[in-house]
């Protein structure tokens, strides 16, 4: 077995790790937001746009991540 042999299983696990770690982050993201603008409401507008931007840069890593892995898969760059 060689390394164009285990290319799929590296793909998916690029983007399967990939998507697990952005929903995770995002979720815990999502919670700690609701809990603090429920502590403090004055404090949610402020919050608010910090968690969007946040959201964004977590998603993008994602994107970024599944974008690499279908070019690896397609391209097949380290193949003969």
């Amino acid at each position: 077995m060689n390394g164009i042999d285990l290319l799929p299983l590296a793909v998916g696990h690029l983007i399967g790790l990939g998507a697990v770690g952005s929903c995770l982050g995002v979720g815990l993201l999502a919670s700690r937001f609701v809990e603090a603008s429920a502590r403090q409401p004055e404090m949610m507008e402020p919050l608010q746009t910090k968690v969007f931007l946040l959201v964004g840069v977590l998603d993008g890593a994602f994107i970024i991540a599944t974008g690499i892995g279908l070019w690896f898969a397609v391209a097949n760059p380290f193949g003969g």
